[in-house]
């Protein structure tokens, strides 16, 4: 096991562990922020009387600032560093998640939807830096395995993140559905509203403060620079020659049908298994209460797959690995789509073992021989 991990983490004799244990850390708080938001369309659609359509503005804002920030962080940290590109990062995720205060202190719903905004600009730089630079403390030859290995702690941060949502937010908001809540009058609406979004804004305080201690120890922390650091940037050249790259394009191609499947397939298991219970007699929120259960774990299969398939990496090639699963995934579509029971669900759920190889495989593939800019291309 020894020489494994050298194999790993080391290159040239330098050692990359400590690096890579910090990096990997920001793996599992970016998966945190992604699902603790996830159930918060339905939280602040309660919470300030609105539509659901309203309450998807969390997404919007969340999702807009990956889409802002994801070229820009590939320019700035081939102009400085993967360092200076995870700080920034951090910087930004810390303010994000300290604004909800200020946010809950007006009492209104837009600012919130800033904060997700600058939070997520934070993630895109996070993951823009996090996934190139953990491709490059160690060999080229073991990056997919090193990827792979680090990725299999993002579905970690994203099993607490739903934990908390569950918990510590959902579970104790007023029990007063959206329709009850407009038949309040305005004081008794407002005493509510502050109790709840006292209770919403405390996890993100809480992490605000977690991101703030993972920003000081990575700054004080000797840190390996870019291999290609370039304060020139010569954009147009750039993207012209790393689209002609053939594992480059087909990378792009992989990585856009693989987030749809993993959007489609997270987002309806809830959806299906509901439908499901209901069908055979529960009533709706106890059939929703159930689904989550099965929601969760998929993402348990997921994390637990993703260590499994960084371990059958070391005898079996990459490409073979991920062509095996990506079959077999094809089937248990096959199977959600045709069975209309109890086994569709389980195909279902199943699924996620599948998927859990795929987003770091193909990312690892699409940019071997890179080390920056191409990163910020590829689909999140």
């Amino acid at each position: 096991m020894k020489d494994t991990n050298k194999s790993i983490l080391h290159k040239d004799g330098i050692s990359y562990v400590l690096p890579f244990i910090l990096i990997t850390s920001c793996f599992a708080l970016w998966g945190f922020a992604n699902d603790i938001t996830n159930p918060m369309v339905k939280a602040f659609s309660k919470i300030f009387r609105m539509s659901t359509t309203d309450g998807t503005l969390v997404m919007v804002a969340f999702y807009g600032g990956y889409f802002a920030m994801a070229f820009p962080a590939a320019i700035f940290i081939r102009k400085y560093s993967y360092k200076a590109g995870i700080l920034l990062g951090l910087a930004l995720y810390t303010i994000g998640a300290l604004s909800f205060l200020p946010a809950k202190m007006t009492g209104e719903y837009y600012p919130f939807l800033l904060a997700y905004f600058i939070l997520t600009c934070g993630l895109s730089f996070l993951e823009t830096s996090a996934n190139p630079y953990i491709l490059s403390m160690g060999s080229e030859e073991t990056a997919t395995r090193r990827l792979n290995l680090a990725q299999s702690f993002n579905p970690m941060g994203a099993l607490l993140g739903m934990f908390v949502a569950k918990n510590f937010i959902l579970a104790r908001l007023n029990p007063l559905d959206t329709a009850s809540r407009h038949e309040l009058n305005d004081a008794e609406f407002q005493v509510i509203k502050e109790a709840d979004l006292s209770t919403l804004i405390a996890p993100y305080l809480s992490i605000g403060l977690v991101i703030l201690l993972m920003f000081l120890l990575i700054y004080f922390s000797k840190m390996p620079k870019n291999g290609d650091q370039s304060h020139s940037i010569n954009f147009i050249p750039t993207i012209k020659r790393i689209f002609s790259i053939h594992n480059y394009r087909e990378g792009i191609i992989a990585q856009f049908f693989y987030v749809g499947a993993q959007i489609m397939c997270w987002t309806f298991i809830i959806q299906y298994g509901t439908r499901l219970f209901m069908e055979q007699g529960m009533d709706e929120k106890s059939a929703e209460i159930l689904s989550q259960e099965y929601n969760i774990v998929a993402m348990v299969i997921f994390c637990i797959s993703r260590f499994i398939c960084t371990f059958i990496l070391r005898y079996l090639n990459a490409g073979k690995l991920l062509m095996i699963l990506a079959i077999a995934g094809g089937f248990l579509c096959v199977g959600t789509i045709v069975f209309h029971d109890i086994w569709g669900l389980y195909c279902l759920v199943a699924i996620s073992a599948c998927m859990s190889l795929m987003f770091p495989t193909i990312y690892g593939i699409a940019l071997k021989g890179w080390e920056t800019t191409p990163s910020s291309v590829l689909p999140d």
